[in-house]
């Protein structure tokens, strides 16, 4: 326990150094000798020692000038090892004090006969030692009972719970908490380690005098839950105490990432273990943490450096890392490889587990073996005394930059954790810190951190995406542009910008759809030529794949809105297909129908049976398409529904035929079917071409009721009106008197009061004012 510390060589009384190493490491000067302990003891270490109840009644006397400490060899005259003998002289080269016998039997060989030896002066008498003793036996008592008059009001607080929110609201209620003043310069302290290690009885003797600040159990369950912090006034730091590793506990990766972030605005952290070795789990832990430190938290914390103005920035280095190692059986690292220090053992195991703690700034192990209770705290506690008095790599801060970095990673970092990701095999998984969307299309994650939308950071995948038909999301850009140095997204629509709606459905018509750049004007139209028009591709756009991401407005690069501008451009009164009598409905529709449909359909006017069970079709019976095989059934053989993508119809079920429903391959094989585009136009894609191109019939022949037509003219990107029973704004139901309309940004369905504005919507091939809801109207930019 004891041991000798080094002497200056200033003169006999100045040179006497503490023997003890408990507090001060043996590098202050000695104050007291303590005749029951039998060493030299600085101010600190005498406090500290005989503060313990079976070291109170110990006789101690104070080293003042003329003071000769006993023998360090003497083991007592005439074999009596009970008696030490006071020092005659002190040997310089050696560093010890020896008395008359000593000196003669360690010294008069010829090797150490030359050694500098300085005399001490004559002993005290023992009537002046005496009196010396009983005054001094009390000498600690004022500075002990300012100690424990300042821990006596130290408690600690639930700082951050189990599911990562913040339960200290603000920097004045987290000043408060701790008792400190606002402009006092504070490190951090946190521990670490598994659950049961004795994490909380650590901290409680290491800074508070073996007070039980933080609350301790002899029971099986976790008496540690979330992040709980105190102020140690004598250290002058914030003491942090986690929840243990391994423990038995719901939203394990939740917590494990909670741990990162108290470890990210410490100064130093302990890593408690009481197993006999050195498990894996441990240097795994330290180099997972490195890691997911360097490569998620360095960024936040230098923003919130530039937002609280500090000289030197939170992520210049990480924490330093003090591994306490407790045994009982085993011998303590390095003790039997003298030849190699403890810190190269210590990165050969980060070596051979593949892990590397740059991100710290010191990896030190303080070990001690507990052969019979009570642990031994001394040396960490020296241990961290010395790492805490320096600052070249880490400097003390405010309460209110070191609450303002916690909760910027709070925010940052937050959310749920699926079961599978928890499973990871990392301690630290990229998953608990990078969003957690995913491509529609390829299935690539987001590869930036969490909540990044709220800085107006956009989606960034980790690889390229592939193309999807379900979700077109091919974009064209303006080759022109291009090679000018722009990337100008073009969008096919059904007319340009400058011609007005029924001008620009009329060249539509005739000319075909058109691409239009901002800056280029018309660069193409798809039937310009009677015959030889090339496509765009080759001559005018360029192409990309781009991802899909979840809540993305989609892609519209077709001009599936064509029919939907007639039907706004065109002002139909709407009637009911009650008005109608039941035949001429129904050829109506018959004939609608047909002129739309897909070329695989088989036409209305041909079906007069259905397909399967050839029942004879009545006037009012409703005739169906399947839509895999395009064969006309009643509803009752045609009632399933399945995925055709192979006909362009996506991948959300639609209405197919019994034979068709049990031929259908799985949602695996059609993924990886191949999809053809050509025979792939779905009704809503093909309706604006259709209607459009036989206009003038249609206006001539009969007045076609609205809502023959308005599903069949739906864009893509909208929402079915059946699926739409409320306003997607202020959530209203629907009914005959609250109209519903769709934003012609979004998509969604809204009532008139929510979708008051008119704006252009280019992206989507609206080149004139046209309906949008509130929450687009507010988007700034172009929509």
């Amino acid at each position: 326990m004891s041991g000798h510390g080094s002497s200056s060589e200033k003169g006999v009384n100045t040179s006497l150094t503490c023997q003890e190493n408990y507090s001060c490491g043996g590098s202050e000067e000695a104050a007291f000798e303590c005749d029951d302990c039998k060493t030299l003891q600085c101010v600190r270490c005498e406090l500290e020692l005989h503060r313990q109840e079976h070291l109170r009644n110990h006789d101690r006397v104070p080293v003042g000038p003329g003071h000769v400490p006993y023998c360090d060899n003497c083991k007592g005259g005439n074999g009596d090892s009970s008696k030490r003998h006071r020092s005659v002289v002190r040997c310089q080269n050696c560093k010890v004090n020896l008395c008359q016998d000593c000196q003669k039997r360690t010294h008069s060989g010829s090797s150490k006969k030359k050694h500098q030896l300085i005399s001490y002066p004559p002993p005290p008498k023992p009537a002046e030692v005496n009196c010396t003793k009983t005054s001094v036996q009390n000498a600690d008592a004022p500075e002990s009972s300012e100690r424990t008059r300042l821990l006596e009001k130290v408690s600690s607080f639930l700082l951050v719970d189990e599911n990562e929110e913040m339960q200290v609201k603000d920097e004045a209620s987290f000043m408060r908490s701790l008792g400190c003043n606002p402009n006092q310069l504070l490190k951090v302290v946190s521990i670490f380690g598994n659950t049961g290690e004795g994490k909380s009885h650590t901290l409680n003797h290491t800074f508070f005098m073996g007070r039980e600040v933080f609350k301790t159990s002899p029971t099986q369950e976790s008496c540690t839950v979330g992040v709980w912090a105190a102020f140690d006034p004598i250290h002058k730091i914030v003491v942090i105490d986690t929840e243990g590793l391994l423990g038995n506990s719901s939203k394990q990766g939740q917590r494990t990432r909670l741990l990162l972030k108290v470890l990210a605005v410490s100064d130093l952290i302990i890593y408690r273990t009481h197993a006999d070795r050195l498990h894996d789990d441990l240097f795994k832990f330290l180099g997972d943490a490195s890691d997911a430190y360097l490569k998620h938290f360095t960024k936040e914390l230098k923003a919130t450096t530039a937002r609280c103005g500090l000289d030197v920035p939170l992520s210049t280095l990480g924490p330093a890392v003090v591994i306490f190692h407790e045994t009982v059986h085993t011998k303590l690292l390095g003790s039997d490889k003298s030849s190699e220090s403890v810190d190269r053992l210590l990165l050969d195991r980060f070596r051979k587990l593949s892990r590397f703690p740059e991100a710290f700034s010191s990896v030190q192990y303080w070990g001690t073996q507990t052969l019979s209770p009570p642990t031994d705290f001394r040396g960490l506690q020296n241990k961290l005394e010395q790492l805490l008095d320096n600052n070249a790599t880490r400097s003390p801060r405010t309460t209110g930059v070191i609450f303002k970095a916690l909760q910027a990673l709070s925010e940052r970092f937050n959310g749920e954790i699926t079961g599978e990701v928890a499973a990871h095999n990392c301690f630290f998984p990229d998953e608990y810190f990078t969003c957690s969307s995913c491509c529609l299309s390829c299935g690539s994650g987001c590869k930036n951190s969490m909540n990044h939308l709220q800085e107006g950071s956009y989606h960034e995948a980790k690889q390229r995406c592939r193309y999807s038909a379900h979700y077109d999301n091919r974009i064209y850009t303006c080759k022109a542009c291009y090679e000018g140095g722009k990337e100008v997204i073009v969008v096919p629509k059904t007319s340009a910008s400058s011609d007005s709606p029924w001008m620009g459905l009329a060249r539509y018509a005739w000319s075909g759809y058109v691409i239009e750049c901002p800056n280029c004007g018309v660069i193409y139209r798809s039937r310009q030529y009677w015959y030889g028009n090339q496509d765009p591709v080759d001559t005018v756009v360029r192409t990309e794949i781009q991802h899909v991401w979840p809540g993305s407005d989609g892609f519209l690069k077709d001009n599936n809105n064509a029919a939907q501008r007639l039907l706004d451009g065109v002002n139909l009164v709407a009637q009911s297909v009650s008005e109608l009598s039941v035949k001429p409905a129904k050829a109506v529709t018959s004939w609608l129908t047909d002129q739309i449909a897909p070329a695989y359909w088989k036409p209305n006017s041909l079906i007069v049976m259905c397909h399967k069970c050839h029942t004879v079709f009545q006037d009012n019976d409703n005739k169906h398409h399947c839509r895999a095989c395009g064969e006309g059934f009643c509803d009752g053989c045609s009632s399933k529904a399945a995925p055709v993508p192979e006909k362009g119809w996506g991948l959300a079920p639609v209405r197919v035929c019994d034979v068709c429903f049990e031929q259908r391959a799985s949602y695996a094989e059609i993924l990886a079917s191949e999809l053809e585009e050509e025979e792939g136009g779905t009704l809503a894609r093909k309706v604006g071409e259709a209607v459009t191109n036989t206009i003038g019939v249609v206006a001539t022949a009969i007045d076609i009721p609205l809502g023959l037509v308005k599903d069949a003219a739906r864009p893509a990107y909208w929402v079915p009106d059946q699926d739409i029973l409320s306003c997607h704004n202020c959530q209203r139901e629907f009914t005959a008197k609250l109209s519903k309309h769709h934003c012609r940004a979004c998509g969604q369905g809204v009532c008139d009061e929510c979708s008051p504005q008119r704006r252009t919507v280019p992206s989507r091939g609206w080149d004139h004012p046209v309906r949008v809801c509130t929450g687009c109207n507010q988007k700034p930019g172009e929509l």
